[in-house]
């Protein structure tokens, strides 16, 4: 029985929804915590603080679409039996590491649209964000290298008679 359930699994498509909640997650915690809580910037910082808070709220938007979008994928091929659980763990730290490094380097190096923190020597800052981006994302790669195994091992071997 666990091997037809693992055949019929869609393990891309896992990986895809779970990369879509890790994205929204680690959004969710730089919102809360960086802008909202602790205040040390906002989205886009380049002009009045109006704007910072209208870029938190859009940043905040798409945040949400990526959730529901995530878990609609996840919950479809739950109830057509189809979701592989280790495949979608992989993608949540994928996309949350994706974020996490996509916004250390792009946002705030590249676009400059924000720091992490300002009026402070920022590198410590910028290798402890970045850094962490690196550790999800290399745990997500353990963890798709390790679904994969667990996916192709199941699917290639044969109920012995």
């Amino acid at each position: 029985m666990a091997l037809i359930s693992r055949m019929r699994q869609n393990p891309n498509r896992s990986k895809w929804g779970g990369i879509l909640v890790g994205i929204a997650i680690m959004a969710a915690v730089d919102e809360i915590v960086f802008h909202q809580l602790l205040a040390w910037h906002h989205f886009y910082d380049g002009s009045t603080l109006a704007i910072g808070l209208l870029s938190d709220g859009l940043l905040h938007a798409g945040e949400l679409i990526a959730m529901v979008a995530g878990f609609f994928i996840l919950l479809d091929l739950r109830k057509h039996g189809a979701m592989s659980k280790a495949h979608a763990w992989a993608g949540g730290f994928l996309g949350a590491g994706g974020f996490q490094l996509f916004d250390g380097i792009v946002n705030h190096k590249i676009l400059r649209l924000h720091q992490v923190r300002y009026d402070v020597p920022i590198l410590p800052y910028d290798i402890a964000w970045n850094l962490m981006a690196l550790i999800l994302l290399v745990v997500g790669i353990v963890l798709v290298r390790r679904a994969g195994r667990i996916h192709e091992g199941s699917v290639g071997s044969s109920p012995s008679a």
